[in-house]
């Protein structure tokens, strides 16, 4: 027998019940010799990564793949056959004392929530524990995988009415290097964008198709479907081999991993990458606070980042002095959040020479989890590209619907 599979055989005898207790505490016993499997399959395929002692990273991974794979209505079939085969002792007492452990358990932040289970039902100490859960974002899978929906509003050429095109986007992003970043984009079809809108695009015939004025472009037209269309797949090398995102600069995964997990450690980190200009064009001036928060704002919705960096950010941003925070504020998805957000003029170029208008940049998350919901721009005031569109009026938005780490890649 070869080292590594001598290795991988003592791993799993060691491991395997106690991974198996864990999922079963999770998503019952109908899931649980699935999910063990896959998790030990993970465990051979990357066996260079499993650290010492092995268990908690095991249980990351299993925790990743039950998020990967396992769905909600799984998850309740499971826990209602589990709670169905107790046969022993007052079965009344056990189900109201499991409900209300869960229901305290659900109360807590996700990453306290991950370490009390590991501590208190799975016997690890807090320091492996806590250890297992800060190491889960960079052990549970071969890509980072997300999907986004984008929202943008037009107006008709032709008539007096808003239409919203939707369109959903989806990335897997590799975590060694060497690899190949794959998306996929389809288009969700485009529609009015309220009901007065609905009313006008009736009146002139609900026409499937439907030319649109593209603000900046001098009368140039659009012609956008309501129906939905098919999904269209890219694949590309990273750049320079191990390039995965934009962070003010190309970043490998391992800067990401290295980030400050302070607040200003990390706004210097960033700011070595500011040269006085936006994140698009170099003739376009953008003060440092709205520059971070640009740049901040992606670091929420596209990439694996730890907690501890995630609430870096957040205070970072909190702290800058042009920066405001909005609670209660419900995204395109009807998810309801709190938002940092911050005001900027905007014109049609930069060398227009009206007043331009105002537009709110705001990132809306979910304060329980500190996760990203949505990215939107508001318009305040009307002016440059939104001079069409009256203050309040969400000007295009971008919502998270999923973000995570899989071993899937797109099929062909």
């Amino acid at each position: 027998m070869t080292d590594d599979s001598q290795r991988f055989t003592s791993m799993y005898d060691e491991c395997r019940q106690r991974v198996w207790a864990y999922v079963v505490s999770r998503a019952g016993r109908q899931v649980a010799d699935e999910v063990v499997s896959e998790t030990f399959a993970i465990a051979w395929r990357r066996l260079d990564d499993v650290p010492e002692p092995a268990l908690p990273w095991l249980l990351g991974v299993a925790r990743n793949v039950l998020r990967d794979n396992i769905r909600a209505e799984v998850r309740r079939d499971a826990l209602g056959a589990e709670l169905r085969s107790w046969t022993e002792g007052d079965v009344a007492e056990q189900v109201t004392e499991r409900l209300s452990v869960l229901r305290a358990l659900t109360e807590l932040p996700e990453d306290d929530r991950e370490v009390l289970i590991l501590t208190a039902w799975q016997g690890l100490s807090p320091r492996a524990a806590a250890h297992g859960a800060a190491r889960q974002p960079d052990t549970a899978g071969a890509y980072w995988h997300t999907v986004s929906v984008s929202r943008n509003l037009f107006t008709a050429a032709d008539a007096d009415y808003t239409v919203v095109n939707r369109e959903q986007n989806e990335g897997w992003t590799p975590s060694a290097t060497g690899g190949e970043q794959w998306s996929r984009t389809r288009s969700l079809g485009a529609e009015p964008a309220t009901p007065e809108d609905e009313a006008a695009w009736k009146q002139a015939g609900s026409p499937a198709e439907i030319p649109v004025t593209v603000p900046g472009k001098r009368g140039a037209k659009l012609t956008l479907s309501t129906e939905p269309g098919d999904a269209q797949d890219g694949h590309a090398p990273l750049v320079d081999g191990d390039k995965v995102f934009w962070l003010g600069r190309n970043v490998t995964m391992k800067d990401l991993r290295g980030l400050p997990s302070d607040p200003a450690g990390l706004k210097a980190w960033l700011l070595r990458s500011y040269e006085g200009h936006g994140t698009e064009s170099s003739s376009d001036p953008m003060s440092s606070d709205a520059w971070l928060f640009a740049v901040t704002v992606g670091l929420f919705t596209d990439m694996p980042i730890t907690p501890q960096v995630r609430g870096a950010a957040f205070q970072m941003l909190a702290d800058l002095k042009t920066i405001k925070v909005v609670r209660d504020v419900t995204d395109a998805e009807g998810r309801t959040g709190t938002a940092v957000a911050i005001e900027e003029r905007v014109k049609a170029n930069a060398t227009a020479k009206d007043d331009g208008g105002i537009l709110q940049t705001r990132l809306i998350f979910d304060e329980t989890t500190g996760q990203a919901l949505a990215r939107e721009s508001v318009v305040v005031r009307p002016g440059g590209l939104q001079a069409a569109f009256a203050p309040g009026t969400v000007w295009n938005s971008e919502a998270v619907l999923e973000a995570g780490w899989t071993d899937g890649k797109p099929a062909a």
